[in-house]
């Protein structure tokens, strides 16, 4: 599939957590013509583990920063990769451009779905992400 050997490989994927916040119906009824305001913000850290694995957590959240809104709603996921490293592996910039890039585009698809279902789930079915 790809030309250039991989440096690590993704030993499991999974949602640690998972949040869908809208307080009532009043605020379901605002969101709804409002969602799309809203920004996706994402975060990425991570811990290593022993024997060259790597804990990686994309946190998503999409939120209103419209600080006037007392209707709001609040979407949160948080995914995590385990990786193991190739022992080639040796410089920080090199993990950083894995852990930072290469897993998150491998990864990309399966977040884009579970927060795209989650968002559909919670009501929001007109919601759509620009890669």
């Amino acid at each position: 599939m790809t030309t250039m050997t991989e440096k690590f490989r993704i030993l499991g994927q999974y949602i640690k957590d998972m949040s869908s916040e809208t307080k009532d119906t009043e605020t379901y009824i605002f969101v709804k013509d409002s969602i799309s305001k809203y920004q996706l913000n994402i975060n990425i850290n991570s811990k290593p583990l022993k024997n060259k694995m790597v804990e990686i957590n994309t946190i998503l959240k999409f939120e209103d920063k419209e600080e006037t809104n007392k209707h709001k709603s609040h979407f949160e996921m948080t995914y995590a990769t385990i990786i193991k490293v190739d022992d080639s592996v040796k410089e920080k910039k090199e993990l950083e451009r894995i852990i930072l890039c290469d897993v998150q585009i491998k990864i990309y698809p399966n977040i884009e779905k579970s927060f795209l279902n989650m968002l559909h789930n919670s009501g929001y079915g007109n919601v759509k992400f620009e890669k």
